[in-house]
């Protein structure tokens, strides 16, 4: 779909602008009638053009990836999610992957769920907390679209990362990256080397590792310390 003009942008806001001010009109009569029925439907009405003006600044690749995620949350966690209206960060080189994180979805629900599809590790991730981003709301992040984490960042530790100022995922942002590869591909990442997951701590403080289990034919999540830096170990970088 062609990107739209800026006469067509300054129709639609202009559109969005007499609604809101009809929309203010009628919340002063529902305040006096106490009658809210008129007023829920323009509040229906009046977010259904923000949504298709977003829509519109949005370029065709974007939107495909927006729609992706949100037919995977309908289709593996039974959620209907509307991502449309969240700030998608500017994408930057080499940075292809768009990963879109629901509100709600700590690492031991996706950990979970990642269960229900193919084997885990026991692991108890009830004291994982995220380090850079919230988790209430929904967001977006890009990442490398990588089966091996960033070897850029290999012999590089999780305190070092922390003290560059370096972005990098969660783990509740790399199980869910590992269950969408899955679903896609019926394979799985981290096969060679592991994921440190850099922007996420436990209750003791240790760094979380992800890695598939060869062996064991498992996805398992394990614990280092946030000084440890090795070859193996390597952070994947978000662009936020």
């Amino acid at each position: 779909m062609p990107q739209p003009t800026c006469l067509q942008l300054k129709i639609q806001l202009a559109e969005i602008q007499d609604l809101f001010r009809e929309f203010d009109l009628t919340l002063r009569k529902v305040r006096e009638t106490k009658q809210t029925e008129h007023l829920i439907e323009m509040q229906k009405e009046l977010g259904g053009k923000i949504e298709d003006l977003q829509k519109e600044f949005l370029s065709k690749e974007i939107r495909e990836k927006i729609q992706d995620w949100q037919d995977f949350y309908r289709d593996v966690f039974q959620m209907e999610v509307n991502f449309f209206k969240i700030k998608i960060p500017e994408k930057q080189e080499g940075f292809e992957k768009l990963l879109i994180m629901a509100p709600g979805l700590d690492a031991q629900k996706i950990f979970d769920k990642c269960g229900e599809f193919f084997a885990t590790s026991d692991a108890d991730l009830s004291t994982v907390r995220d380090l850079e981003r919230a988790t209430d709301s929904a967001y977006a992040v890009w990442i490398r679209d990588r089966v091996e984490a960033d070897e850029e960042n290999k012999n590089l530790s999780a305190d070092e990362i922390e003290e560059m100022g370096m972005a990098t995922q969660a783990l509740r942002e790399h199980l869910l990256q590992e269950l969408e590869y899955f679903k896609k591909t019926g394979a799985h990442l981290d096969r060679q080397k592991v994921t440190l997951c850099a922007g996420s701590r436990n209750g003791a403080d240790f760094v979380p590792i992800v890695f598939w289990h060869t062996d064991n034919g498992n996805l398992s999540v394990v614990w280092y310390c946030s000084d440890d830096a090795v070859d193996f170990l390597r952070a994947r970088q978000v662009v936020s």
